[in-house]
Parts: structure tokens; sequence; C-alpha cells
């Protein structure tokens, strides 16, 4: 997998943690739903994602977005 594709997944697999946890757990936990979403939508203007700097020091190839 590119680094594109593990960061849709990764970054999908946080919404959707984070809708779970605040239907079973907390509604505090829609602040982590925000801070996703805005980690998104920063990353797709400034094209710095925390997160794709991290898988690729593990070794995750670059896609075309994360270069």
């Amino acid at each position: 997998m590119t680094l594109d594709r593990v960061m849709f997944a990764f970054a999908g697999a946080m919404v959707l943690l984070s809708v779970v946890l605040t239907q079973f757990v907390s509604p505090y936990f829609m602040w982590f739903t925000v801070f996703v979403g805005a980690n998104m939508l920063q990353s797709a203007f400034t094209g710095f994602c925390p997160a794709a700097r991290i898988f690729s020091k593990f070794g995750v190839k670059a896609g075309c977005a994360f270069q």
C-alpha cells in the first residue's frame, strides 16, 4: 500500500472510532472527530500531515499526494 491509501484508511478508522466512542462512551469524543476533520482539511491545503510523516518513517512508500 502507498502512503496515500494508508492515510485514507487511517483517517477513516479514526473518524469511525470517534463516532463509536461518541455514541457509547461520551459525547465529548465528538471533539476527536472535529480534530481529525480539521487535520484533514489543513493537510489538503498545506500538504503537511504529521501522521504521514510518521508512517513514512516506518517505511511506507510515498504515493503521489505525500511526496
